[in-house]
């Protein structure tokens, strides 16, 4: 009996030894080292957005929870996958909003009008960027360039109509 205890406990330790070593075999990308370097920047303490990391071994994909503080869109919370490109910075991190939300420049599948994550991204910008973007969506919304149309319209034409129908969507009424 204790014989194939000792064994057991010889066997966990082999495979946690093995496992380290594998782990620290992992090779790093070039975009991981850029993306460590974007995280530690990151300074997130006087903005409205949140940054969840599930996973510590991926940091390529993350949650930003954005909070507005004021505004059309005070006191809701928004949730945005971020999903970091394996040729980043050379292309754009994609984002996906994951609550749903009435936002001229957010369409019904979660998918995110702003420019710097289409034609307008370099690699000299960084995950900052991105996070000053989202959070301008909520501050000045953009009904200029929509994804959701009909939001585009109410928010030009009708703007209490606009704050009503935010509302309703973010009581989960929609």
């Amino acid at each position: 009996m204790i014989r194939k205890q000792l064994e057991a406990k010889i066997t966990t330790i082999k495979q946690e030894k093995e496992d380290r070593a594998n782990n620290n075999n992992k090779k790093k990308e070039g975009v991981d080292y850029r993306l460590e370097k974007d995280l530690a920047e990151l300074d997130l303490k006087d903005t409205m957005c949140t940054l969840i990391i599930s996973d510590k071994d991926n940091l390529r994909e993350f949650v930003l929870r954005v909070q507005p503080k004021d505004g059309y869109f005070q006191s809701g919370s928004f949730d945005f996958t971020v999903n970091v490109p394996t040729d980043y910075p050379h292309q754009p991190p994609k984002v996906l909003c994951k609550t749903r939300v009435y936002h001229p420049n957010i369409d019904e599948q979660g998918n995110v009008c702003l420019n710097i994550l289409r034609e307008d991204w370099r690699p000299v910008l960084t995950l900052k960027a991105v996070v000053y973007g989202l959070q301008l969506l909520f501050i000045e919304p953009n009904p200029d360039d929509p994804l959701n149309k009909e939001a585009a319209k109410v928010f030009r034409e009708d703007k209490q109509q606009f704050q009503r129908t935010v509302q309703k969507y973010m009581r989960g009424a929609y």
